[in-house]
């Protein structure tokens, strides 16, 4: 009976030309074989299964060869080649350094390289993962890689180069493997499928070569792995079977669900993908790469960005014109943040549901907080825990005309009120605060907050709304509720917390912020903002004006270097402190 041999050493290459998809490094060191200008030292880089030690194997064979071709490959006749593929030739020494890492196994090769070649011209030393030897391991072999005898060739193999020390690296001739290419290692597997007579859907090989993420090992052994369990008849559906992969299938019908706004379908889509056994990582990284794709397909220009024949790019590129690109950018960010909180997440399942019904709500017709725009739900309002009357809704919020003061840019938003009864009372007294004593009078203006009529032929006269008395302290505490209620509001959030209300004249207040994005950002929150204050404190009359800061930055705005040099200015004697002690930032 005929041994078996895996697919991954049974077609490992055995010359230059059937290394795949390293074409232009290959030829490199054929030229250079050819015209015999070898270096005594070469470093090999890449991922896994890219042909590193393959290639490694393959010069080592060539260099000693008898009779090379012409264009630098090994003849497989001569003594050298035969002992070589026999694998006892006495010119290929190699180490695996993983495992033989210290001190003591890098002298014991210093000592096998003082040893000339019995038959041929070099003694080839391999050493694979190079970057696990240890510290002084590598000073131990310094000196003889870089003053080797005439007859001794070094390979270096590794597939973490960042770990290498720069005393080696630049001893060495340095070769960067790329990563196989889908349509290469389908090349490949068609021609392994072929040479085994096997029956391999085209369709079914991509599969295999995606799921190998670039390596051609990993290719064949995927390769094996699908030939055994479908007795050689390769077909798609039995290799998404067999390897538990999510085809675009259920990502397809999960657009169909978010362009319809339909988060229950994409619910069950979820609950029907998780009973198949797929992991909710696995399920958010492939939909990751879908809405990728869609966004690649979006351009023809960019279709070449998508790993896949022309029929999945045609394909993906009438899906995109489903959709908007704010749409895809928006799911790909949606996507990202549960990708980020996934780990930290005590209820998993919840988050992926959040967020599919999140990409949902994208389309959605309904407005945001302040009746503009598309894409968010109108929040929820608190119950009143007061026995006054229900007050309506604001009307949409509508900025008056700017006041403007030189060096400053703000915005002074308003809303209609409603009348109050006429026990209220129309003054308000001084309000104490622990700071300095801020005196606020209520200031003689319409009641409903509406643009004046100034015709005194009118007879109409504005009605008076809400007006309790409060403090200072009171408009803070209000002020933060409203950050505390809406935690996800990241810019809003930080910005009242570091800008809180100063009195300015009669019931109008202002916040000074440091940008241009949070002005913006705080005007457009800003309605909520006065709708939370006016029902918390019964007043009506309350307004805030939006600042930016000329001036110079406030001390939460600073960077380090910033602290630092306002603390040496404060305290002079820190800079002997920082310079005794040899202190950094």
């Amino acid at each position: 009976m005929e041994h078996y041999l895996v697919s991954a050493r049974k077609y490992r290459p055995a010359t230059f030309d059937s290394v795949v998809g390293q074409r232009a490094l290959t030829t490199t060191l054929k030229n250079a074989i050819a015209k015999q200008r070898l270096a005594h030292s070469y470093l090999f880089c890449g991922s896994r299964g890219v042909g590193k030690t393959s290639c490694a194997r393959i010069f080592a064979k060539t260099i000693n060869c008898e009779h090379p071709t012409a264009d630098g490959e090994a003849c497989n006749v001569c003594d050298s080649c035969k002992a070589f593929i026999d694998g006892n030739s006495m010119n290929i020494i190699e180490l695996d350094a993983a495992s033989n890492n210290g001190v003591d196994d890098i002298k014991e090769l210093i000592d096998q390289v003082q040893i000339p070649p019995s038959a041929g011209r070099y003694r080839v030393f391999i050493v694979d993962e190079v970057h696990m030897l240890s510290q002084a391991a590598f000073n131990a072999f310094l000196k003889t890689l870089e003053e080797p005898p005439a007859y001794v060739v070094f390979i270096l193999a590794t597939t973490e180069k960042h770990k290498i020390l720069p005393t080696i690296l630049s001893r060495c001739q340095i070769y960067d493997f790329n990563r196989i290419t889908i349509n290469d290692m389908i090349e490949h597997l068609a021609y392994v499928a072929q040479t085994e007579g096997f029956n391999a859907d085209p369709a079914a090989l991509r599969v295999i070569a995606q799921k190998a993420d670039g390596a051609m090992r990993d290719a064949l052994s995927i390769f094996d792995q699908v030939a055994a369990s479908t007795r050689g008849n390769i077909t798609y559906q039995d290799t998404i079977d067999n390897l538990n992969i999510l085809d675009y299938t259920y990502y397809n019908r999960l657009l169909d669900a978010f362009l319809a706004n339909k988060p229950i379908d994409t619910w069950l889509i979820y609950k029907e993908i998780r009973d198949k056994g797929f992991d909710s990582h696995f399920f958010l990284n492939g939909l990751a790469s879908f809405m990728r794709d869609l966004m690649a397909a979006y351009n023809p220009n960019s279709l070449s960005l998508i790993d896949g024949d022309d029929q999945i790019k045609q394909t993906m590129a009438a899906a995109a014109r489903r959709c908007t690109p704010d749409f895809i950018y928006r799911s790909l960010c949606l996507i990202n943040d549960a990708d980020l909180n996934y780990r930290v997440a005590s209820n998993k399942q919840f988050l992926v549901e959040l967020t599919l019904a999140k990409i949902c709500q994208l389309l959605s017709p309904s407005p945001n907080i302040d009746g503009r725009g598309e894409g968010q739900l109108k929040p929820i309002e608190r119950p009143s825990t007061t026995n006054t009357p229900p007050v309506p809704a604001p009307a949409p919020v509508q900025p008056t005309t700017p006041n403007t003061t030189p060096g400053k840019t703000q915005t002074v938003y308003t809303s209609p009120v409603t009348a109050a009864p006429a026990e209220r009372p129309v003054s308000r007294p001084k309000i104490q605060s622990l700071g300095p004593s801020i005196s606020i009078k209520r200031q003689q203006k319409p009641a409903a907050m509406q643009p004046v009529d100034n015709n005194p032929n009118n007879p109409a006269s504005p009605s008076v709304g809400r007006a309790n008395p409060y403090s200072i302290e009171s408009l803070h505490k209000a002020w933060r509720a409203y950050a505390e209620q809406n935690p996800s509001l990241h810019i809003v959030v930080n910005t009242m917390r570091a800008s809180l209300p100063v009195a300015n004249v009669g019931d109008n207040f202002t916040v000074t912020v440091e940008n241009d994005m949070q002005r913006d950002t705080m005007n457009q929150h800003l309605p909520a903002i006065l709708t939370l204050v006016r029902n918390t404190l019964q007043n009506d009359s309350i307004t805030f004006t939006i600042n930016i800061n000329q001036g110079e930055s406030a001390p939460y705005t600073w960077n380090e270097h910033d602290l630092l040099k306002h603390l040496l200015e404060k305290r002079p004697h820190l800079a002997s402190f920082i310079s005794t002690l040899k202190l950094k930032l």
